[in-house]
């Protein structure tokens, strides 16, 4: 269990002060080059629907348990050459699965030619982080999207990670690597092609089902913490069932509204994709409009709960150690 420990805070500071260099290798792209080289081969050659289905069935459990299984055989090989090795291996392992630093850097990459006045270059560099059209966003729709990318992601990019990895720690035989390596495949998956929408509804529509299912629980937990740390946990829940249900996602409507409820703004409305409108449902009120300080400050409350669950954790882990 004191591994666990160790392996849980080694991986929280390499996120802290490194996150993802640009370039160096990632099992994220990894598993974005399997589901793409896949997509494409079932898309060329079939056109069922039923057959398309089944194939993205396989393909999802075979990426999220092939992903968790690399990711211990990579550490047990590790740790036969030395145990340092194999420590070293898995936090590093584990430190690729939190978004954290890469979060904030995203929100940083946009804020800054924003609030210099860079319109365009903040539309242009928003556009590598969100699916919607940029071009024609003003300042206003561009806070917005960034504070919408950072109220998502916080659970799905950084405290579901963080979940899975502390129930891998409570399996000393696995670890947490492979259990937050297995969740962002699911993640990954659902990120590119879990659609509604053709070519991708029948074979991403079981990806899109599992990884909301992985994520309910990390994702009420973050809005409880999220709602005790604010200190704000009636103003939270209140505005959590009265909005988030209307979300088409059982996940990322939850995790908006807290955010929202919290800096006293208003998340959703029209969006645009590839020159069509879609329409999002208005999450929280519109008592402040949204700024560079209130995205700022959600940021700061992610890292506090993603320390306070770190902290318990190691707690917990460290009381179960001792004789």
């Amino acid at each position: 269990m004191l591994n666990s420990c160790i392996i849980l805070l080694l991986a929280a500071s390499l996120d802290y002060l490194i996150g993802d260099p640009w370039g160096w290798p990632h099992p994220v792209r990894v598993m974005g080059w399997v589901i793409s080289l896949f997509t494409n081969l079932v898309l060329f050659q079939w056109n069922s629907s039923s057959i398309r289905r089944w194939a993205g069935i396989f393909l999802s459990v075979g990426l999220i348990v092939g992903s968790g299984f690399v990711g211990w055989v990579l550490v047990l090989v590790a740790k036969g050459l030395h145990p340092l090795v194999g420590l070293t291996v898995e936090s590093i392992l584990l430190a690729s699965c939190f978004a954290l630093r890469s979060l904030q850097s995203a929100a940083i990459d946009v804020l800054q030619p924003l609030t210099t006045g860079e319109l365009a270059q903040a539309r242009s560099n928003l556009s590598q982080y969100v699916g919607r059209d940029t071009q024609k966003l003003n300042h206003s729709e561009i806070f917005r999207a960034v504070l919408e990318t950072v109220a998502e992601n916080a659970t799905d990019g950084v405290m579901a990670p963080l979940f899975y990895a502390i129930v891998g720690a409570f399996f000393p035989g696995i670890g947490s690597a492979p259990f937050a390596l297995a969740y962002k495949a699911a993640s990954t998956i659902d990120s590119m092609i879990g659609y509604r929408s053709e070519p991708y509804q029948d074979l991403g529509w079981f990806g899109a089902k599992l990884e909301d299912i992985l994520t309910w629980l990390p994702c009420r937990l973050t809005v409880i913490t999220i709602s005790v740390v604010s200190g704000k946990p009636q103003k939270v829940w209140r505005l959590c069932r009265r909005d988030a249900p209307s979300d088409p996602s059982p996940n990322s409507g939850w995790s908006e509204c807290a955010y929202a409820a919290v800096l006293e703004v208003q998340l959703g409305g029209i969006n645009w994709y590839q020159g069509i409108a879609k329409s999002k449902p208005l999450l929280g009120d519109s008592i402040q409009p949204i700024t560079a300080a209130q995205i700022y400050q959600a940021l700061r409350l992610t890292r506090h709960c993603f320390l306070l669950w770190l902290s318990l954790a190691i707690a917990v882990l460290s009381l179960t150690a001792l004789p």
